[in-house]
């Protein structure tokens, strides 16, 4: 099952991340990331959190639209967001979309780009994703797509990341260990449409962004 949460951080533009909201099973918001489905003209299935930043008429929205609210105490060990990834969990997703999770709050960004460790502990690929850049963590061999001229970014997120090779990219990578501090594995450049990148052992935050298209 496939998910798309939205929270409470930027969307700059909302066609281009509508994509992500198609052939989608679940739609979550968490708070007031309810505002960016309303403006998208995307009924929520569930809205979950505290409710303590959502506006009244966002609100009253819900209410009508008959979405499922599944609140919390305003004292609670977990963000809005982390909350609504659980949903979607608890709902039997496998994979799911974190829309509006950057920007405005620093802290926020930073947990929510950790959540991607933490879910795919336990069973769940998350993926960040905006108009221009998506974001994800693999422990293994995967191919991405993309198109030439495209910025491949690998970034650590455990001490060491063994036996990094990649292919399709201008600088290749072959059986090189990436540590955690140094910005090795930044920009580099899709020189086909498709990428590899494998690793042994270790967690890799892989950043795909893409050039604006006029």
């Amino acid at each position: 099952m496939k998910a798309v949460v939205f929270t409470g951080g930027e969307i700059k533009n909302y066609e281009k991340v509508r994509k992500y909201t198609v052939n989608t099973d679940l739609i979550i918001c968490a708070d007031s990331g309810v505002r960016h489905a309303f403006n998208m003209n995307v009924k929520p299935d569930i809205l979950v959190g505290d409710l303590d930043s959502i506006s009244c008429e966002d609100r009253k929205k819900v209410e009508e639209s008959g979405t499922k609210i599944v609140r919390f105490s305003k004292e609670k060990d977990y963000t809005d967001t982390e909350l609504a990834i659980c949903e979607a969990l608890k709902m039997g997703a496998s994979e799911a979309v974190l829309l509006g999770a950057l920007g405005g709050r620093p802290d926020h960004s930073l947990a929510n780009v950790f959540l991607m460790v933490s879910f795919k502990e336990k069973g769940l690929e998350l993926k960040l994703a905006d108009e221009n850049w998506e974001m994800f963590v693999i422990d293994k061999k995967i191919e991405i797509a993309g198109e030439k001229g495209d910025i491949l970014s690998l970034i650590p997120l455990t001490p060491k990341v063994q036996d990094v090779k990649t292919g399709g990219l201008y600088y290749p990578l072959k059986d090189e260990t990436l540590v955690m501090g140094p910005a090795r594995g930044i920009s580099n450049v899709f020189v086909e449409n498709v990428a590899t990148v494998s690793i042994k052992d270790g967690l890799l935050l892989v950043i795909k962004l893409t050039e604006p298209k006029s």
